[in-house]
């Protein structure tokens, strides 16, 4: 069954799967939840930093695919990595294959993943009023990123479907133009680690640590079926997952240390300004 044709679609049905998202996880209403995001961007500078700092990641790893264009490394590691795991991949997906958990797999894969990421932004701005946890997002994603983007340009590994011929690509079952119209945003060798794997991990644990228990169960099951749609579909090896599952554990743990650690320093630093003796002159002044 064809879901997507163009991007169009893609962006369309992502709008609609946030608004929904958003709603859900917080409970409230999405565009008013819309309208706070756009006034922490006009009054709060240090949101709207790290929120510009996240964009220059993505925006990065957009240029990492053209610097490896320009590259002269011809290293191949996938022969390597099939060694290790065998038929895993072709196995896993022969066993289940089935038109329905294809589509539905394709929605999760190029629509949930990228809408729990926006909603999860949304969800943090509206119900942390120190904003602890969208901070934390930020810096999570952005390990993500940062560590991954190395490992693609000097550890190429290619998808499983362009290496092992017993494994079909059953995302063009559901976009078939997903080469022309999504291979751009996704080079075919950034296999290791895998983003989809970690950023789903990444924001399962963080919707864990957040105490909203709607939100944690929800992420955590599309974080399972991420998981299991990267084999499904014919894209990941075993090996991308393992360290795609490492790198979330460490991306959210480090985000919530730097959000945390940074606010605790912010109000020390006020408190240490309220009991100075510039302070206690004033008050006697007073």
């Amino acid at each position: 069954m064809v879901l997507f044709d163009s991007m169009t679609t893609v962006t369309i049905y992502t709008t609609i799967t946030v608004i929904f998202l958003i709603w859900y996880g917080a409970l409230a209403n999405p565009f008013s939840i819309g309208g706070l995001f756009v006034k922490e961007l006009v009054t709060n500078r240090k949101y709207l930093f790290h929120f510009i700092a996240l964009l220059a990641i993505l925006f990065l790893n957009k240029i990492e695919l053209q610097i490896e264009q320009n590259m002269n490394y011809t290293s191949d590691f996938t022969a390597w990595f099939q060694s290790l795991e065998g038929d895993f991949v072709s196995n896993l997906q022969q066993l289940f294959h089935n038109d329905m958990l294809t589509t539905f797999l394709a929605f999760i894969y190029v629509v949930v993943f990228q809408a729990l990421m926006i909603a999860s932004i949304g969800i943090y701005t509206y119900q942390s009023k120190d904003r602890v946890m969208f901070y934390a997002t930020c810096y999570a994603i952005m390990l993500n990123y940062l560590v991954a983007i190395p490992f693609y340009l000097f550890f190429p590994v290619n998808e499983v479907w362009a290496h092992d011929s017993s494994v079909a690509f059953l995302m063009l079952d559901a976009f078939p133009n997903f080469e022309s119209e999504y291979r751009a945003l996704s080079g075919l060798d950034n296999c290791f680690p895998s983003l989809h794997t970690s950023i789903s991990v990444t924001l399962a644990i963080l919707a864990i640590r957040s105490g909203n228990k709607r939100w944690a169960w929800f992420c955590s099951i599309v974080a399972a079926c991420v998981i299991f749609s990267i084999f499904y579909l014919g894209i990941h090896w075993f090996i991308d997952m393992c360290g795609g599952v490492l790198l979330g554990v460490f991306a959210s743990t480090t985000g919530i240390y730097l959000s945390k650690h940074g606010f605790s320093l912010s109000r020390r630093r006020k408190r240490t300004l309220a009991g100075s003796p510039v302070n206690y002159i004033r008050e006697d002044a007073n």
